[in-house]
């Protein structure tokens, strides 16, 4: 379906307990990167020895030299140049880069509509899959919220938007958000005929119709709580080393505090938990064990994979849960620590993003590129890196990742918690990363 790398590495991952399907029923190798993860070469005791090791020194340093919050959230940040600050926020730009947004999406519009049905020679489903959804990663990180500012339905939606927009309700949040991010990831790993233009059509005039009828009713604001690429963009734009203080000056700050200025917002939790239990999915999807049992479920391979996800998602939920009702017992003057904490899940869920789909985008990402220029069945360029390489940058994102979430967590937590219990109030957060990180190198080498 996908390029001749792509499909080989997919014809790997089924095994030999595979051999005799047919055809891929679920998800496509376009999800899923260049290679067999499972096939990395990687002892699992050094893998599982190392990371638990940076985890255990940072959290015993961080007790012992880290003892009143550091992080100054949306207050901190050198100030760039005011002439740049001018350029950036001049309508003049932000005119420029939302008629670039516009002008991408009626690309891939009109390659949908009049294109080839097959991703070997029609750009749209990786420019959905590859450079929007793995494209926002480095984009957001490199530049901030960038989706905020090439969003084509926010240009749609300012031709004629709504003279009295009503209020958001204040406990709506960004749970619209969580679940458009989980019928994305439900369309990019569960449903079949994924890449097909039909169903990427009918998938964009869906979101398209409740997206604007939204805005209509609500106004742009909409859009940041609602719009799932823009939140998605947004809140890895946290760890951007660009930023906005509160008086709206454009700084460069340390990741750490953008990190700490995450809105406590409604639905903040089940937006993280959606990218961390949706991407253990996808290293989950390509074990040949999981594959059997798709293959011979009696309720089919689609329903069988969309529990599979759901499953993912609400166990990364529970998890964090029981650990914010064990800080809860700690310390009782937390009010509400399930969002309290959840901005350290965030390096996490960036760590787990970047295992699992940097093959994938310098591989298909120039393929797809390639693709729009009008060169027909382009093959992807070869791997930069080999299997050891891959499978030291795959380990390494996550251990890292959980590193900066303990970070992230112990300062928060000698802000909250009294000086006698700020290190024993982030056992139950220590415990749950050393859960995640195991559980995430477990789906790696399994």
């Amino acid at each position: 379906m996908t390029g001749p790398l792509t499909q080989a590495a997919a014809q790997a991952a089924w095994g030999a307990g595979a051999a005799q399907a047919h055809a891929p029923v679920v998800g496509i190798p376009l999800a899923h990167g260049i290679g067999s993860q499972h096939d990395l070469p990687l002892s699992p005791f050094y893998a599982y020895a190392g990371a638990f090791a940076a985890l255990l020194i940072s959290f015993l340093a961080l007790g012992l030299l880290w003892s009143t919050s550091r992080f100054r959230g949306d207050r901190s940040g050198r100030p760039l140049p005011a002439a740049l600050q001018r350029v950036a926020d001049a309508p003049a730009t932000r005119t420029a880069l939302r008629l670039l947004g516009a002008a991408g999406a009626l690309v891939v519009l009109l390659h949908l509509l009049f294109g080839p049905d097959d991703p070997d020679r029609n750009p749209a489903p990786g420019a959905l899959y590859v450079l929007l959804w793995v494209g926002l990663v480095p984009a957001s990180l490199l530049l901030g919220p960038v989706w905020r500012l090439l969003n084509p339905l926010r240009a749609l939606h300012s031709l004629h938007p709504p003279r009295t927009p009503r209020p958001l309700p204040a406990a709506l949040g960004i749970r619209p958000a969580a679940a458009g991010l989980l019928l994305f990831t439900w369309l990019e790993l569960v449903v079949p005929d994924n890449t097909s233009t039909v169903t990427l059509l009918v998938a964009l005039g869906i979101h398209t119709s409740v997206q604007l009828l939204g805005a209509a009713r609500y106004g742009a604001t909409w859009f940041a709580h609602a719009d799932p690429f823009e939140v998605y963009s947004s809140l890895l734009a946290r760890l951007s080393p660009l930023g906005r203080r509160a008086d709206g000056r454009l700084v460069v700050r340390s990741p750490f505090h953008g990190l700490d200025a995450t809105p406590q917002t409604p639905g903040l939790v089940a937006t993280v938990c959606v990218l961390l239990g949706s991407t253990a999915y996808d290293g989950l999807s390509d074990n040949p064990r999981w594959i059997t049992t798709l293959q011979t479920s009696p309720l089919g391979p689609a329903p069988t994979a969309t529990l599979g996800l759901l499953a993912a998602v609400a166990l990364a939920a529970a998890c964090y849960g029981l650990c914010a009702g064990a800080l809860r017992l700690v310390n009782r003057t937390v009010t509400n620590p399930l969002t309290s904490f959840a901005h350290s899940l965030l390096p996490i869920a960036l760590g787990y993003l970047v295992a699992h789909y940097f093959s994938l985008f310098v591989t298909e990402g120039p393929r797809t590129v390639i693709l729009a220029g009008g060169t027909d069945n382009a093959l992807a360029p070869a791997p930069p890196l080999g299997p050891g390489g891959l499978a030291t940058l795959q380990v390494s994102a996550i251990v890292t990742g959980h590193v900066l979430g303990v970070i992230a967590a112990h300062d928060r937590s000698v802000r909250l918690f009294p000086p006698d219990r700020a290190v024993a109030g982030q056992l139950p957060l220590f415990v749950l990363m050393i859960a995640y990180t195991l559980g995430g190198i477990g789906l790696l080498i399994a």
